[in-house]
């Protein structure tokens, strides 16, 4: 299926250029590098990175020149510990941007229910879990979340499972979405399944309706069973290279090709990997992850 003419899109997150957290990682690169090297590997789109302008006009006139459309943006939630009137207040002015700028989707990772203090660089073994009466109420609370940013906004809530988030585990992804409504849709990262210790096919056998964006990224297992090993947090493992482009490590995106072939998934195929740049240089990282991608869906 040639990519032009495929009712999918491929994009590509700014993480390979400049790290959203580590900010060390990448911080004197320009936003323009980045946007004028996805659109030179050939990318339909990006998702926003924290140098991205904010205001709509700005993001247009940095995006559209290249041929770059917006694919969609994480929102940082805490609906694990406030209501859903405060967090609609606290998503209004992302939720517009995304909205001025075409996205149809949000990205939407719970930052609630964490480790107090940096909880990024917090052991692995020290993540919070969510369970009984606490995961009902907060189901119901995204449930609600979800159906007003769409009757609001327009945007459908792409929720995304991660490592030290409330959601890292299939059966923990399988609980939250078994307590919620088609509102509620899921974000497959393949990376972060993989990562967890479960295959990602897995979501899309039981929840493959539910799946409205996805991350396509890439563990490298060795460096993954370091981190376990050691008990390190999700920012060490990161800066030790835990993940990496589709084609670079151990993920087969055999599964994830037959899914789009046969569902005709309709949505965007992210590339994305928490590297450093100056280890994995981007505009080489990316072009050989393009071609990876392609070589398995075409």
């Amino acid at each position: 299926m040639p990519a032009e003419t495929a009712s999918w899109r491929l994009g590509v997150s700014p993480l390979s250029w400049t790290n959203d957290v580590l900010e060390d990682l990448g911080d004197d690169t320009p936003v323009a590098r980045c946007v004028d090297e996805a659109a030179a590997a050939g990318y339909a789109g990006v998702e926003l990175g924290r140098k991205f302008p904010r205001e709509p006009k700005a993001l247009a006139e940095l995006l559209s020149p290249r041929g770059l459309v917006l694919a969609s943006g994480w929102h940082s939630g805490f609906l694990a510990e406030r209501g859903v009137e405060e967090e609609m207040v606290a998503v209004a002015p992302h939720a517009r941007l995304l909205n001025a700028l075409g996205a149809s989707v949000m990205v939407y990772g719970e930052c609630g229910c964490m480790v107090a203090g940096s909880p990024l660089d917090a052991p692995m073994s020290r993540r919070l879990i969510l369970a009984g009466a606490d995961l009902d109420t907060y189901a119901r609370r995204l449930q609600d979340f979800a159906g007003r940013l769409a009757a609001e906004h327009g945007l459908t809530l792409a929720y995304h499972h991660h490592l030290m988030m409330v959601a890292e585990t299939f059966d923990e992804v399988s609980s939250l979405l078994d307590r919620t409504g088609p509102a509620v849709g899921l974000l497959l990262d393949t990376g972060h399944a993989v990562a967890a210790g479960f295959e990602y096919a897995r979501l899309i056998d039981r929840f493959g309706d539910r799946i409205v964006h996805v991350h396509l990224k890439d563990v490298r297992p060795e460096v993954m069973s370091e981190v376990r090993r050691g008990d390190l947090s999700f920012n060490a493992g990161v800066r030790a290279g835990m993940f990496t482009v589709p084609g670079d490590g151990s993920v087969d995106f055999g599964p994830l090709a037959r899914f789009v072939a046969d569902t005709g998934y309709r949505g965007w195929l992210v590339v994305e990997a928490e590297q450093d740049p100056e280890v994995a240089p981007p505009l080489a990282a990316v072009t050989r992850a393009r071609a990876c991608v392609l070589s398995h869906l075409s």
